[in-house]
């Protein structure tokens, strides 16, 4: 299998979180202050993977009181130097086939950028954009002046999500072999997702043919200790629906599919939050760090950054 493939290249996976954290936190780390771009513009000139990008951005709503959050309304010093990293051929996802043309990813905490989604999406079949609905309007814009070598798409979130406790719009899904054969190349598609009380579900493939994902994406969305729980619950439903897909394909005797893969890019910015969330994520899943070695320049260790593999725990 192509994951174990990638896991043996990365090691043994975190055995103490305590560990982790302290070995990451006793570097002398560069001061990045928050993190931002540049939180005063309105608009960003970004070249990416050789792509030149405009991106719309909305300080007003960063320094805005809005209930639920507002640092999803720029564009974070991370996210350009992931993104370029994640697309690149050498990227161990696509050295060990994890990624591939017909792969599908999902990515959580988007904020209104798109960036990780229009120099990713190119390369495989379907990418789902997914925030609190206060960034669609801007994520939208970006998609739409970007959408030179990617198709975009918006998934209606009345077929896309359920509330908690309630049940699925969807309909049942055909039978799928995990990819999405359905979506045309590089399309992109954004719908709402609270992780406090929207319902994970098959339906945010937004395919009548995929029931689950290859590559569930999160690029520094982790900011306070109350967030955590909710965010690593809908990395482990969504990688969840991998599982359940699998045990039906092996039913009918088809193929077995690997796991997902959730991969987390963060700014090593507060101790007591990181580790909250190393914690908590170690229960649920395996967890691994991406070594120097596999990182662009900008990305390694002692840079600020740090990047997690997480593969969802059988027990």
């Amino acid at each position: 299998m192509q994951l174990e493939s990638l896991l043996q290249l990365l090691g043994d996976p975190i055995q103490s979180p305590d560990e982790e954290i302290f070995d990451l936190f006793a570097q002398d780390l560069p001061s990045q202050n928050l993190g931002f771009v540049d939180a005063k513009a309105t608009t960003l000139e970004l070249t990416i993977a050789d792509r030149d990008l405009t991106i719309h951005q909305s300080p007003s709503i960063l320094s805005s009181t809005r209930a639920g959050g507002t640092t999803g309304a720029v564009v974070w010093r991370i996210t350009p130097l992931f993104a370029q990293w994640l697309c690149r051929s050498s990227n161990p996802l696509f050295a060990h086939a994890i990624l591939s043309p017909s792969s599908l990813a999902i990515e959580l905490g988007c904020g209104i950028s798109g960036i990780v989604a229009l120099c990713l999406a190119p390369r495989i079949a379907r990418y789902v954009l997914t925030d609190q609905p206060y960034v669609a309007k801007l994520v939208l814009q970006n998609l739409a002046e970007n959408e030179s070598t990617t198709t975009t798409a918006r998934s209606k979130s009345s077929s896309a999500k359920a509330k908690k406790g309630g049940s699925s719009s969807s309909s049942k899904h055909a039978k799928s072999s995990g990819t999405a054969a359905a979506a045309a190349p590089g399309q992109i598609a954004f719908t709402p997702l609270d992780w406090e009380t929207d319902e994970v579900t098959a339906a945010l493939t937004g395919s009548s043919s995929a029931k689950s994902f290859d590559l569930v994406v999160a690029c520094d969305c982790i900011y306070n200790e109350a967030l955590v729980e909710p965010f690593v619950s809908a990395c482990a439903d969504i990688c969840r629906l991998r599982a359940v897909e699998q045990q039906q394909e092996q039913e009918q005797g088809d193929t077995v599919l690997q796991p997902s893969v959730c991969v987390v890019a963060q700014q090593l910015r507060n101790p007591d939050v990181f580790g909250a969330w190393l914690t908590c994520f170690a229960r649920s899943f395996r967890v691994w760090r991406v070594p120097d070695s596999m990182l662009d320049d900008g990305l390694e260790s002692n840079s600020g950054f740090v990047i997690h593999i997480g593969v969802l725990r059988e027990d």
